[in-house]
This record gives C-alpha cells, structure tokens and sequence, in this order.
C-alpha cells in the first residue's frame, strides 16, 4: 500500500507541477490494487477455483473483445497486440498456479493443458509474442518444481526484466550499435524507436518532474507525425518522460514489490516461482509495448499477485500449513 500510495501521490504531484493529466496513473493504480485484495481473497477460499476462473476470464475477454486482438484493426489505436500478450500471459500463469495447488494428478494434467492451449490460443490470434510468453510461463513453471531456492530464481525473474528495460532504454539512448537498432525497428516498426527517443529527449530535458502525466503526446514529434494514441508504448520510458526519475524508482518498486511478496508468501515455491514468470513476462511486454495502458491487464497483475501469495484457509491434508519461507523451519504456522 505504501508503494502503491507513493505512485499515484507522486502522479499528483507532478501533475500540479506542469499542468498533466494523473487519470490514467491513479487509474492503473486502483485496479492493481482492487485485483491484489480480490486475489487474495480468491486465492484464500479458492486456492485452485480461483485461478482456474482467472485463467478463463482471461481467455473470455482476449476472444470476445475484439479491441484486445492483435489483428488488422484500421480504427483500433496502437498497442492492442501488447494487452493481448500480456492478458494471455497471464491466464496461462494463472492455468499453471492452480495446477500446482491441484492434488489429483489428473486435474493437474488438465490445467497444464489449458496453459498450452492458451498458447495455442495466441498463435491462432496471431499474436506472437503471447505465444512465446505463454510457453515461456509453462516452461518455467514446469522447472520451478525443481527450484530449491526460490529467492535466487525470482531474482533471476528480477534481473531478466532490467535486462529488457535497459535495452529499450539503450535503444531509446543511441547507445546500441546499428545493426541491432535495425532488428529492433523490423520488429517493432521505426515509428515506436522514435517514440522512444522522443521520451528519452523529454526525459534529459527534465529528470526531476517529467513532463507531467498523459502530456507526452503533446511533447513528442513522433507521436505528432502518424495517428498514435499519445503514448511511447514502453511503460518505463512513459514514466521517465512524463513523472522523471522518481516515476522509473516507483514503477521498479512495484515490480520488485510483487517478487518480494512472492518470496516471502506463505504458498509453495512452484506457485510463486509461476505467478513470478508471468508477471515478468508482462513486465517485458511492457517494457516495449503499451501493455499497461489496459486496466485489464493492470488488474490481471493485481489478481495472480494476490491469489499466489494469498494463505488458502484450507488445510493440509496434514492438517499444518507448511511455512516455505527461507528459515521458517520448525516455525509454528501463522493462522
């Protein structure tokens, strides 16, 4: 709640201070932290059920609306092919949580089914980069019943994510050689490279504040020279340009909040170490797309962070909750 607090107050601030427009910040805001309560609740009553209908929610609203698919859509604004990624991504990660908290082995088979078919389910949309998301999710979830430690894999996840901001921003800067820029623009298009040089302009131009909230449009040559809604498509680059520095510092916070949660949650290793996958595979969605321009996907993020770190008011059939948490050996369990 602090993290969350400090965001949208920071949106505020640095609105007033240049006259922007914090809706759309605040708004992102609320609905991660309405989907993080719903989930832990969900996740405490119905450590399978919930994710379950997570995941088909998500699948519900990738087909039926039609402003999620990535398809050739004239009137549609750009970006939609990163909210489809991204929504997908994250019902296969939901899929593969409740498969790891199934007891019959059958049950379990049937929702790793589900994952890869929501993978499947991408591919048939055209949307490649879900597809890779979705079997990168079910990859690294299959691995992490074997993860050990699962503070040294979501810091695996954590350093992943750094990695593909700091390439966006290296090709925002200038500062890759041309050959990659090139591969970049072939697959990203040449229009969001400039989109992303306009926020690293904005971003030198005034570190402290930013431009101010949803004044990016406004600012951006790019952005101004073909139909585009307003956005550099890279939420860290959003945020550099529009609320500074301190933006990028809140952004990274709630992403290394969600990991920090996930490492310390009382559910086993392999469902946080899923839940973690896939918000990384957002995160990078994110990184190069106008993911988080969605609510859907803003309370997505929320409602898998909740339900894999909520407690399931369910017992063991041991009748104890084991604590997974590093040193809670021989620690009575919290009720």
């Amino acid at each position: 709640m602090v993290v969350l607090g400090a965001c949208a107050a920071w949106s505020l601030i640095t609105a007033a201070a240049h006259d922007g427009r914090p809706e759309g910040v605040l708004l992102a805001v609320l609905a991660v932290a309405a989907g993080y309560a719903a989930g832990r609740i969900g996740g405490a009553l119905l450590p399978v059920g919930a994710p379950v209908a997570g995941a088909l929610a998500g699948i519900a609203l990738t087909v039926a609306v039609p402003h999620l698919a990535p398809g050739p859509q004239v009137t549609a604004p750009l970006g939609h092919a990163g909210a489809t990624a991204a929504v997908l991504a994250l019902s296969a990660g939901a899929a593969c949580c409740a498969a790891w908290a199934a007891r019959a082995a059958a049950m379990r088979l049937a929702l790793r089914l589900l994952a890869a078919g929501i993978a499947v389910l991408a591919a048939a949309l055209g949307s490649v980069a879900g597809c890779v998301a979705c079997l990168a999710v079910l990859v690294c979830s299959l691995a992490a019943g074997r993860a050990r430690h699962r503070g040294a894999a979501l810091a695996a996840l954590a350093a992943l994510g750094v990695v593909v901001t700091g390439l966006t921003w290296a090709v925002a800067a200038g500062a890759v050689p041309g050959g990659f820029t090139t591969v970049v623009e072939g697959r990203l298009t040449p229009h969001r490279v400039e989109l992303w040089r306009d926020a690293w302009l904005l971003l030198r131009e005034n570190a402290a504040l930013g431009t101010g909230p949803g004044r990016f449009g406004e600012l951006s040559p790019a952005s101004a020279s073909l139909p585009s809604d307003g956005k550099p498509h890279s939420a860290p680059l959003q945020q550099a340009a529009e609320q500074g520095v301190a933006g990028v510092v809140l952004l990274a916070s709630a992403f290394g909040w969600m990991l920090f949660a996930l490492w310390r949650g009382p559910r086993p290793a392999p469902v946080a170490l899923t839940a973690g996958a896939a918000l990384t595979a957002v995160a990078a969605v994110a990184a190069v797309g106008n993911a988080l321009s969605f609510t859907a996907v803003s309370v997505g993020a929320g409602l898998l962070a909740g339900m894999a770190t909520a407690r399931p008011l369910v017992q063991a059939p041991s009748g104890r909750t084991p604590d997974p948490r590093p040193g809670a050996a021989g620690r009575a369990p919290a009720w």
